[in-house]
């Protein structure tokens, strides 16, 4: 594989991002202690880097957005993604910067909501705002409708979002480069419930008669409130390269 490393005579630049600032400051630690130079900043800023670590789930939802293409080392990132736990950092840093590692992709969703537009790397939920109270929903996918029913929300995930989420409402475990989405109702208002798997191209979520107010919640960020008549548009978004060290997780 090819090596995450510039080759240069000058120390290789890396990029850390992260929200919380311990978190950030351990990870700069462990990469001047790699002999690199640490460039921590915001997702906008680390493009230039040889690879950035991202530090929590939050971080790769933010480079997805800024839709860098330098490779990404996933730091405590969630059981979805090739993530290495924050105590295994600095020997996952060395061992980038000192041999040839795998690699593997990610793909995010483009969420499109009027004239707003997202990235998910884990998730997209609609649900309704206060609690315990029921809408209805339709789901399609590929121009086809999927099903409508009526439950507290749905949560549409994409494989590295499968573990999460969706995992706990009873959807499946989607294996992390399928060109998939994981489709399930949260608290459906029926016995017998169904959840999907269906082509990430065209999938399309609307709210067809609610008794609240519906949110709309992006990698578990609320961004807003949806109305009947404004459809949630999901594609195919951009794809992060994640670097995977020895013991990253999960296998694949």
């Amino acid at each position: 594989m090819e090596s995450a490393a510039r080759d240069s005579d000058e120390p290789p630049t890396v990029g850390v991002v992260g929200a919380e600032q311990d978190t950030v400051e351990r990870i700069r630690a462990a990469v001047a202690e790699a002999n690199a130079v640490p460039l921590a900043g915001d997702a906008t800023s680390v493009g230039d880097a040889a690879f950035v670590v991202a530090g929590g789930e939050r971080a790769l939802g933010e480079l997805a957005s800024a839709e860098v293409d330098v490779p990404v080392l996933a730091v405590d990132a969630g059981a979805g993604v090739r993530s290495v736990a924050a105590a295994d950092a600095s020997a996952a840093i060395a061992a980038v910067l000192d041999d040839e590692i795998a690699r593997t992709t990610r793909r995010a969703f483009a969420v499109r909501v009027g004239d707003e537009r997202h990235q998910a790397v884990f998730d997209v939920t609609l649900v309704t705002t206060e609690p315990a109270r029921i809408s209805e929903y339709c789901v399609a996918a590929g121009g086809e409708v999927v099903s409508q029913f009526r439950a507290d929300g749905v949560v549409v995930a994409t494989p590295a979002g499968s573990r999460g989420y969706a995992r706990a409402a009873g959807g499946p475990v989607v294996a992390g480069t399928a060109p998939v989405a994981a489709v399930v109702p949260i608290a459906p208002f029926a016995i017998d419930t169904n959840h999907w798997v269906v082509s990430n191209e065209d999938v399309v979520l609307s709210v067809e008669r609610d008794e609240g107010s519906v949110s709309l919640l992006v990698d578990d960020r609320a961004v807003g409130t949806v109305d009947p008549a404004a459809p949630v548009r999901l594609s195919p978004g951009h794809e992060l390269e994640l670097l995977c060290p020895p013991g990253s997780q999960p296998p694949w």
